[in-house]
């Protein structure tokens, strides 16, 4: 492991004096005002954008720093004075004795609150807090895969601290959109795909849609109502893998509600057919059955 470089982590030069080289320390260590709350927002996807990914611009209400007085709470840079009580350190030392001897604890200040100044005169529009509710609008990118109730952080973009603090963080909860053609199970997507009695019986190539398109399956004759088609890698993929979920088509054979005199004719004359008798074979398993082979 490389060993760090101190003078560079503290912004001084290697020649530094020692005075110097105290003061950076101090200012590097010292708390400024106390940390933003995190902020907790919904963005809604649609399957196609959880497909892909996507980059949502969100606008944002929060706290922001005051540009008035540039978060530091003061009127002018004249109301501004160095901590009285913490000498600028922003902490305070309180040495206790023990039977192990004296020891040496620190702890915020509790004239400044660890900013290590305070305020002669406020700042007229927040008040002396540094910050006020403004709106921001952030870039936000989600990663392909994501499912409902996933939480995403942003780090610092949440509500701005007081007083020059460091800000919370953005915390992102997917919510998803429900979908006209397709319900998801995992990374797979089901597709309910009706069929009319002739196409079933003899037949038919058929165009359904897609996450990303359109595509055409071949319907075999005899197809039975039940039956599942799947298209390999039509689904959703896995957040931060290669891997890719199914299309999976459940066929449901349409029976006519309505029928016109010459519709009842013809069907009268097939009813009686022998090929129009049920007669299942062993393949002709039930729905639940063949869903506990896809899901199980």
């Amino acid at each position: 492991m490389a060993k760090r470089d101190y003078y560079e982590v503290l912004g001084v030069p290697k020649n530094a004096s020692a005075d110097d080289i105290k003061k950076a320390y101090r200012k590097k260590g010292r708390p400024r005002g106390e940390r933003g709350s995190n902020l907790r927002i919904k963005v809604k996807l649609t399957l196609e954008e959880i497909a892909s990914g996507v980059n949502k611009k969100i606008k944002v209400r929060k706290q922001v720093a005051c540009s008035t007085c540039g978060g530091n709470g003061a009127r002018d840079s004249s109301s501004v004075d160095t901590c009285s009580t913490c000498r600028g350190s922003g902490v305070v030392s309180r040495i206790t004795q023990t039977p192990f001897g004296a020891m040496q604890t620190t702890a915020t200040c509790p004239t400044c609150n660890g900013n290590g100044q305070t305020i002669r005169a406020a700042c007229n529009v927040c008040k002396g807090d540094g910050r006020v509710f403004g709106e921001e609008t952030l870039e936000v990118d989600i990663p392909a895969g994501v499912h409902e109730g996933i939480q995403l952080s942003m780090s610092g973009k949440g509500n701005s601290g007081s007083r020059g603090g460091p800000p919370g963080d953005l915390i992102i909860t997917i919510e998803e959109v429900p979908h006209d053609d397709f319900t998801r199970e995992g990374n797979n997507v089901l597709y309910e795909l009706f069929v009319n009695i002739a196409d079933a019986a003899i037949g038919a190539q058929i165009e359904v849609p897609t996450l990303d398109g359109r595509a055409r399956i071949k319907i075999p004759p005899g197809t039975q109502s039940g039956k599942i088609f799947r298209l390999r890698e039509k689904g959703l993929p896995a957040l931060q893998s290669y891997h890719r979920g199914d299309q999976l088509i459940h066929v449901n054979v349409w029976t006519p509600k309505k029928l016109t005199d010459e519709e009842r004719r013809l069907l009268e004359k097939l009813q009686d057919m022998p090929n129009f008798k049920p007669n299942p074979g062993k393949e002709d398993r039930t729905f639940f059955d063949k869903v506990k082979d896809i899901f199980g």
